[in-house]
């Protein structure tokens, strides 16, 4: 996510009610502050994965896929919380 960024702020709303739903904890990570992980997804921003960032399973890239999402979630257990970064 960048503070700047209208995209992150869209996918930011369309994710909210999903997480909240799969009792996903949702952590946002500002690229301007770690360059490291900037040259690696460049452009690609918002960019939502499922796990440790910056490896973890890509569910969407820019705009938001609210099935994708929601397939990805579902295979998760309600006792766990999910963790999307």
């Amino acid at each position: 996510m960048r503070s700047w960024c209208s995209l992150c702020d869209v996918m930011r709303a369309a994710l909210a009610p999903i997480a909240e739903r799969h009792r996903a904890r949702v952590v946002e990570v500002d690229l301007d502050g770690r360059p490291d992980w900037e040259a690696r997804m460049g452009e690609r921003v918002p960019l939502l994965l499922l796990g440790d960032a910056p490896d973890g399973r890509e569910l969407a890239a820019l705009t938001l896929d609210p099935d994708a999402v929601e397939a990805a979630l579902g295979g998760t257990t309600v006792a766990r919380q999910s963790e999307i970064r």
